[in-house]
């Protein structure tokens, strides 16, 4: 019967070099990926923007708006949009204290701003299904029910994300964000996860943009 054998020293730092160098790459992929979500994000609206500005300066046949345009409700764009700037707003405040090592106030934080994406969605989704007006009546109802079915799609995967990084919170310990753990692997798992809560960060707020931009496109131009 064989005997177990340790593993040397040379093996255990050939194992840690090579799961350095693998997390190394982990951490500059999901910054990367950060960067090309919200490059990819800018031109898909930036279609939309296109199309608002192309359709509103030739208004063919006054078809921009319609006969008999009702415009969207201002007091539900305006609150949708407000719910989207406040989550980023204290998403990033949170952000603050996690670095600080107060987890459980990042941790209220981030479900605060949970609750006020989720909100955002149920309450763009209402929106959606009782305009004052047909979609594809006019320009104007096309762009706006084409953006907003988009807007709450990307903003419904943002809470997904942000859920799962709650998820995954729950199992480091607060100490571990402000002094090194024991063990190069927690280590590792922190480092992921700051990662992944700070490319979510820069994502958020810049959908929080986006979302006052084309709130002043939809709800302030067109009265």
């Amino acid at each position: 019967m064989s005997e177990a054998t340790t593993p040397s020293a040379t093996e255990l730092s050939a194992e840690t070099e090579e799961a350095g160098f693998y997390h190394e790459a982990g951490l500059n992929a999901a910054w990367t990926a950060t960067r090309l979500a919200i490059g990819g994000l800018c031109f898909l609206f930036g279609t939309f923007v296109f199309a608002y500005f192309y359709l509103r300066s030739i208004n063919a046949s006054g078809r921009w708006l319609g006969s008999g345009y009702h415009p969207p409700s201002m007091l539900m764009g305006t609150i949708i949009m407000g719910a989207v700037l406040a989550s980023a707003g204290i998403q990033y405040a949170a952000l603050q204290q996690i670095k600080a090592g107060q987890k459980r106030l990042w941790q209220i934080g981030a479900l605060i701003a949970l609750v006020l994406g989720v909100g955002a969605v149920i309450l763009q989704i209402l929106d959606l299904l009782y305009l004052p007006f047909w979609p594809g009546s006019s320009g104007f109802s096309s762009v706006f029910v084409g953006f907003y079915a988009l807007f709450l799609t990307v903003l419904l995967a943002g809470m997904i994300w942000l859920e799962t990084l709650l998820a995954r919170s729950r199992f480091i310990p607060a100490i571990s964000f402000v002094e090194q753990p024991p063990t190069y692997k927690e280590a590792f798992a922190v480092q992921r996860f700051q990662a992944a809560l700070s490319g979510f960060t820069v994502v958020w707020n810049f959908l929080a943009v986006m979302a006052v931009l084309f709130w002043v496109l939809f709800y302030v131009i067109p009265r």
